[in-house]
């Protein structure tokens, strides 16, 4: 049985209805004082993490509708995208505004000069770029472009889970299971990259045998 609209429309509001859940759980936590004994790291930590899964569930999409056949579900996959952009803007904001005390000049030293950052800071540039050209009408403006563009959250999944693994001063197991589950996110689309690789002209391969 495929997905129908209506189904697609509330499988939308439930995608909105948890992420402003979680939105509220962190302002509630950060208001009673429950995230940690430094709520600096632990709203770091808290949006990070949600722009991650969200970037992680974003990537799940594809290949959950292509095994399911339910090619309705890709519908939703620019909601869940955007949130993982929104997730990462709080990210950032909480390091600048908290950290740094809106800093510029600093956050961009900082950037340069501590490999995590400068991870963090491509996988937040190349989620930007996605969400700004996510609507159908940057779609149809971009062209073939668009999907060159938009293979580039696949360096963003490598990197956020690095990023979050150099990132950690103890505790690596989390990190290092959300980099198994990018692994084997990548590993879903073998046949993508295999396109991507150079073809041998045939004549090269006659000669070759």
């Amino acid at each position: 049985m495929k997905i129908t609209p209506r189904q697609i429309f509330w499988l939308k509001v439930f995608i909105h209805t948890v992420s402003l859940g979680f939105l509220l759980l962190l302002f509630g936590q950060t208001l009673t004082g429950n995230l940690g004994a430094d709520p600096i790291e632990g709203i770091s930590h808290f949006t990070g993490k949600a722009a991650l899964n969200t970037l992680l569930l974003t990537l799940l999409i594809s290949p959950v509708a292509r095994y399911f056949k339910q090619g309705s579900l890709v519908k939703i996959r620019r909601l869940v995208g955007i949130y993982s952009f929104f997730w990462a803007v709080l990210h950032l904001a909480g390091y600048l505004i908290l950290d740094l005390g809106l800093n510029w000049q600093l956050l961009g030293s900082e950037i340069i000069s501590r490999p995590y950052l400068t991870l963090g800071a491509i996988s937040w540039i190349i989620l930007g770029a996605l969400a700004a050209t996510s609507s159908q009408g940057m779609q149809r403006r971009l062209g073939r472009q668009w999907q060159k563009l938009h293979n580039w959250v696949y360096l963003a999944l490598i990197l956020s889970p690095i990023h979050y693994y150099w990132s950690v001063k103890s505790g690596v197991i989390e990190p290092g299971l959300y980099l198994i589950v990018a692994t084997v996110l990548l590993a879903c689309r073998w046949k993508t990259f295999k396109h991507w690789l150079p073809t041998t002209p045939s004549h090269l391969e006659s000669h070759r045998h």
